[in-house]
């Protein structure tokens, strides 16, 4: 990446934390990956802690799972809970999880994050439950407005997620929102315009394109 759109990057990044704030949401930002997953640590802090996380290319493609592990956390590990009695298990240890790990769709210029989820459950240990909720998101994410946002999760995210996750959905082959309501992945619109609790909401801002 080029030194001036560093720049840009880390100058909207600026702009959007100090937005954050007023939210009661707890901005940072990292040049890379690699420099946020340290600051996912430190902010998990010492001692062992219960963490969970949602579906997230990012947190995938990075290592802040193993280091986590590594440091002698508790890793809740989604994937190996299959059955319905094992995901209502599931259910209990996350909500009661000491950090709960995502990326988020999109987030606004003004701080606003907007998500669209097809269970629901990433969205909803967002809004409620695990002591604070750690964000990781690439630069590529930032969008001007909240129907901007809705827009790019339609037309880019949820499209190449229908690919990656198999889905017989319209927009799987054509690239671009079918407005479907069979086999979608787009059942939840939540949009976090603030948190009630102070600082629970930590968002990282990653100067690089990650994820969806």
């Amino acid at each position: 990446m080029d030194k001036s759109k560093k720049t840009f990057y880390k100058n909207q990044a600026e702009t959007i934390i100090k937005k954050l704030e007023p939210r009661k949401m707890k901005g940072y930002y990292c040049e890379n990956l690699k420099e946020a997953e340290k600051l996912v640590l430190s902010l998990v802090g010492e001692g062992e802690k219960k963490i969970a996380y949602g579906g997230s290319m990012t947190i995938d493609n990075s290592e802040i799972k193993a280091k986590l592990e590594n440091a002698g956390h508790k890793l809740i590990k989604r994937e190996n809970y299959k059955t319905e009695e094992e995901i209502e298990e599931l259910n209990s240890l996350t909500i009661n999880a000491d950090t709960f790990l995502m990326s988020t769709n999109a987030i606004t210029l003004d701080g606003e994050l907007i998500n669209i989820d097809g269970r629901g459950n990433r969205v909803c240990y967002l809004i409620y439950g695990p002591k604070q909720v750690i964000i990781v998101a690439g630069m590529n994410k930032v969008v001007s407005d909240i129907p901007s946002g809705i827009a790019r999760i339609k037309n880019f995210s949820s499209p190449a997620n229908t690919v990656r996750l198999n889905c017989d959905t319209p927009c799987s082959t054509t690239g671009r929102c079918g407005n479907c309501l069979t086999n979608t992945i787009c059942c939840e619109e939540v949009i976090t315009r603030a948190s009630r609790v102070p600082d629970r909401i930590k968002v990282i801002l990653v100067g690089e394109e990650l994820g969806y």
